[in-house]
């Protein structure tokens, strides 16, 4: 588990350490909706932007004002401190307004701060609906991204290499769903703070390292070792979150299991297989875009409301935590109606408000997670 928690906790991540060493190109991106295929086709390092380790927001908030969410301004922060030097690119990509002002944050505290600004900076639209004409649009700016590519890192992206690394990140994301299904066993074998790392861990380092390290893993995997038969079942839901420790709150002092999730940095992102037949662009296009039960997608509402019901009862789960950063519009609405129809059909739920970053609202949280343990054993 080490080199699952030291790749989703730190920015000081070895394996990134060593490739960057090696003389290889890295590329960040902010947003699950960007297929990492393309730059691993190209010989390019993904590594997936987080704003973990920020001792402040005085860059982000000087960019951005105060009311915003606090997670593209903590990718800011880290940014104008240099923290982000180590990049020979970034992808911002508009999962949201405050993520699609990254672009022009960034851009301008480029140019007062000279160095923080990427060579290869670009902006990766997607659209907020799956059908026709998004489709044909999401597979120009995939297409668009490649030359782009191909332009600044001098590299050609082949229908053959694309394929490769498809079936690459189809091997992980077949571990994933193997991983899963181990999460809803009566006794799991696994801690959903150690799941969640293991996950975290696969949007940072380089693929095959990453999936050899999965494999061996989940075959050591013993429920019989574990003592999570008797603990309440929760499912954590909502904004962005990558914060291992916000997992191991809700199970450490109140008896509970997170044995699922719903979040962009969990498996709803990285699990999901890419077809390996036909055009390769239009597979990626159908996977990041078809599949995506993001909110941000309009129209999708009772279809992610039904994936949600339907992980609840794979899972086996008693509760759903549903968490959002403040003044994400976004998660803060559809949590509401989460909650609204998941209540109706008797799953407790429990609405929680924070800050991206670190916990410093520990005290408030626990005890909030330990009321509502209480109201499930009490039912």
């Amino acid at each position: 588990m080490n080199f699952f928690h030291k790749a989703a906790s730190s920015l000081d991540v070895p394996e990134i350490i060593d490739w960057k060493k090696s003389g290889k190109k890295i590329v960040g991106y902010t947003c699950s909706y960007l297929p990492p295929e393309l730059f691993y086709a190209a010989g390019v390092l993904p590594v997936r932007l987080r704003g973990v380790e920020t001792d402040g927001l005085d860059i982000g908030d000087a960019y951005y004002g105060p009311f915003v969410c606090s997670y593209p301004k903590r990718i800011l922060q880290l940014a104008g401190k240099g923290r982000y030097n180590f990049l020979d690119g970034a992808v911002i990509t508009p999962g949201c307004d405050a993520m699609r002002r990254l672009d022009e944050c960034w851009r301008k505290a480029g140019d007062d701060h000279p160095g923080i600004l990427p060579g290869f900076f670009h902006f990766f639209d997607a659209p907020h609906k799956d059908e026709a004409h998004g489709f044909a649009w999401f597979v120009e700016e995939i297409r668009s991204l490649m030359e782009k590519i191909r332009e600044y890192f001098g590299v050609e992206i082949t229908e053959e290499r694309l394929l490769e690394a498809i079936q690459l990140y189809n091997r992980g994301r077949r571990l994933l769903s193997d991983l899963e299904a181990l999460r809803c066993n009566p006794a799991p074998p696994v801690s959903g703070a150690d799941a969640f790392a293991a996950v975290l861990a696969g949007s940072v380092t380089p693929r095959d390292l990453y999936t050899r390290a999965l494999e061996k893993w989940i075959a050591q995997l013993d429920s019989e070792k574990t003592d999570y038969r008797n603990r309440k079942r929760l499912m954590l839901v909502g904004s962005v979150n990558d914060d291992i420790e916000l997992v191991r709150l809700m199970e450490n002092d109140s008896g509970a299991l997170v044995v699922a999730e719903n979040l962009c940095f969990g498996v709803r992102a990285a699990g999901g297989l890419v077809a390996e037949t036909g055009d390769p662009v239009e597979a990626l296009a159908r996977r990041y875009l078809g599949e995506s039960i993001c909110p941000r997608m309009f129209g999708k509402y009772s279809e992610r409301l039904a994936r949600l019901k339907e992980t609840i009862q794979q899972h086996r789960v008693d509760g759903v935590v549903m968490q959002n950063i403040r003044f994400c519009d976004l998660h803060g609405a559809e949590n509401a109606l989460f909650e609204r129809d998941l209540e109706k059909i008797g799953v407790p739920c429990l609405r929680i408000e924070r800050e991206y970053g670190p916990l410093v609202e520990t005290g408030r949280i626990k005890m909030r997670i330990g009321a509502f343990i209480e109201r499930i054993q009490t039912r």
